[in-house]
């Protein structure tokens, strides 16, 4: 399924357009929505603009970058994406144990990447093991599969260094698409994401898609313990909950390269269903116990 959301636009509305390769520009100041739970909306036609960002920090330029990067066999789709990287200060490799010599192929083409090894118990343990470990201002997750194009980065760290504390792509955004979206998970991620807006008094276009970017000094705010698929929910319904200042930008997803994605629709949107009500209805004291666990071994 081929997702594409361009459309045509006034002079007045490219005013308001985010485009991933070019600079950032934010949308007039506006009241936040809600129970003051941080927002982002859509403009007309369905182009994103950004929120107020309130008391916000003085620019930051050229912020150091770590790119954090899950693996399990991805050897030939390493050697496609690591070289594209070159714009990152650090990458780390979270290897879960692959059989396919993975860690030797990243060595091989970036001999200066930083490989953690660790028992293959999914993605978020995997992210959240990468997170610990990064040194730079600002933590970029990329998936290793050759899907997201490494060019949008610069558009997401900018958004940081203007005061942001995370930056989501988004592929349903106008701008945004997608060449690997199956049916099922296009729908379920629609109804994902209308429900998680509606929990949490947002207006995101995507729930469930790890391009994301964050202030690596905000991570302990978000109180992360996903172990798969469901950390880039948690990610942005705890970015709500703590008030954290949340951007979107509009993607392209491109296909896998090579190999069979490790995602299950139905497996993995149940998981993203039950941290959306979990996170939302947990007491604040749990949620902040949670943020003081370590990372297990």
């Amino acid at each position: 399924m081929t997702l594409d959301t361009s459309c045509d636009l006034s002079k007045s509305e490219q005013d308001l357009i985010v485009s991933p390769r070019d600079a950032p520009q934010i949308s007039e100041p506006r009241a936040s929505s809600g129970d003051g739970l941080a927002s982002i909306a859509p403009s007309t036609n369905g182009w994103v603009t950004l929120p107020h960002l309130p008391d916000r920090p003085t620019p930051c330029h050229n912020m150091r970058a770590t790119a954090v990067i899950p693996t399990l066999n991805e050897a030939d789709n390493l050697a496609f994406l690591l070289p594209q990287l070159k714009r990152f200060d650090e990458v780390i490799i979270v290897d879960g144990e692959s059989q396919d010599g993975t860690v030797e192929v990243a060595r091989r083409v970036m001999p200066d990447v930083r490989v953690l090894e660790r028992p293959p118990l999914g993605k978020g343990d995997a992210l959240r093991a990468g997170f610990a470990a990064a040194s730079c201002d600002v933590i970029v997750m990329m998936d290793a599969d050759g899907s997201m194009d490494p060019r949008e980065v610069d558009a997401f760290v900018a958004l940081i260094e203007v005061g942001y504390d995370v930056v989501k792509g988004s592929r349903t955004a106008c701008g945004g698409g997608s060449h690997d979206l199956t049916t099922v998970r296009f729908v379920g991620n629609k109804i994902l994401c209308w429900l998680g807006n509606r929990l949490y008094s947002t207006a995101w276009t995507d729930l469930c898609y790890g391009y994301i970017a964050l202030r690596r000094s905000c991570i302990p705010q978000l109180g992360l313990c996903g172990t798969g698929f469901e950390i880039e929910a948690e990610i942005l319904v705890n970015s709500a909950l703590a008030k954290l200042r949340v951007a979107e930008l509009p993607s392209i997803e491109m296909p896998r390269r090579f190999g069979n994605s490790h995602l299950n629709a139905v497996r993995d949107g149940t998981r993203v269903l039950r941290t959306i009500l979990g996170a939302r209805f947990t007491p604040r004291s749990r949620r902040a116990a949670q943020s003081l666990r370590a990372i297990a071994d």
